[in-house]
Parts: C-alpha cells; structure tokens; sequence
C-alpha cells in the first residue's frame, strides 16, 4: 500500500466523498473506492439477518426516546466503557436464557419452592413459572420472585397424584426477548 502525505485540511476528511471512503485507522488515513454491492440479489437468510439488525437499530433508538430506558443503558454503559446504544442494540439480539430449574425442594405440594436460575447479556426482568400435569392440564401458573440470585416460586395448588408434572419457566429480558425451558417432575 502506498504512503502518501495529504495537506491537513484532506486528514480530516471521514467518510464517502464520491466514489471514495475516507476511514481514519491506527496507521493513518486510509482511502479506498466504496465497496458498493455485489451485484447479488441477498439470501433469505442475509435478508433475515438485515431485518434482525433492523428492528434491534429501532430498539435502540426507542431506549433513546424513552428517558428511563435510557437512563438504564447509559449506567451500564459508563460500567463497562460501552455505548448505550450498542447495549440497548445487543440487549435485543441476545435473549436470556434459563440455567437451571432446581425442583430438588418441590414434591407436587402446596407451599414448596422451585428454584430457577436464568441469565442474560444484560437483564433478566421476570420469569414466570407454568405446571401442567402428565395430561397436559393446567395446575398453577405466575410469576417468580428474585430472591438471594435466583428466581424463586412458591407453589399454592397440589398436583394431581400420580402423575409427572411438567414445569415449565420463562425468562424475559428488558428488550422482550423470552426463552422458555422445561423439566418434568416425577
């Protein structure tokens, strides 16, 4: 590549200009033609992954427009040195996911306790809990409390005797992204 000194006012040039795109690198300014498209029609996976970004961009921008989402972004932005529009943005194209659901306290009473642990790139804002028995009928569903690092939900209703129960918990992130696991008790 060739090295050349540009007059001072040219060094501050970023950007396209023309056919060209100035960049500023550690090695300098670096100019090059536009890149422009292949010429190929996208994939239906490349256009899946353009509208992906697409609607993460908007997220972002809606965490902007709205003072206390964005007050959340930037605090964790200032912790990790980050923008908080690229959290926002990742906060979006990450959903949370659910580690572990810790049934060891739960033997189908009323009153127990099932454990999950869930985690995300960001924030894990509720996980809810559903139990239906073997049949697929619903026993109880609702929220989980955060409690000591875990999400904890106290069963109200007994399972049907007999028979397995499927608990099933999912965890949302701040972004509305959710991912749903399952385990079957008995």
């Amino acid at each position: 590549m060739a090295k050349v000194k540009l007059n001072p006012v040219l060094e501050q040039i970023r950007g396209k200009v023309g056919d060209l795109v100035f960049r500023k690198r550690t090695e300098g300014l670096v100019v090059s033609r536009n890149p422009g498209r292949s010429g190929l029609a996208p994939s239906a996976e490349q256009e899946a992954v353009r509208e992906r970004f697409r609607f993460a961009a908007l997220y972002g921008k809606a965490v902007y427009a709205d003072p206390v989402e964005k007050e959340v972004y930037l605090a964790a932005a200032k912790k990790e040195g980050a923008s908080a529009f690229a959290l926002a943005v990742a906060d979006f194209l990450h959903a949370p996911s659910v580690d572990e659901i810790d049934l060891s306290a739960y033997t189908g009473l009323s009153g127990q306790a099932i454990v999950v642990r869930a985690s995300d790139d960001f924030e894990v804002t509720r996980v809810s809990l559903v139990l239906r028995a073997g049949d697929g009928t619903l026993v109880e569903q609702g929220p989980a409390a955060f409690e000591r690092g875990a999400w904890r939900y106290t069963t109200t209703v007994a399972a049907p005797v007999g028979q397995p129960v499927v608990v099933e918990a999912t965890a949302s992130d701040r972004a509305g992204n959710k991912t749903v696991e399952s385990l079957t008790h008995g």
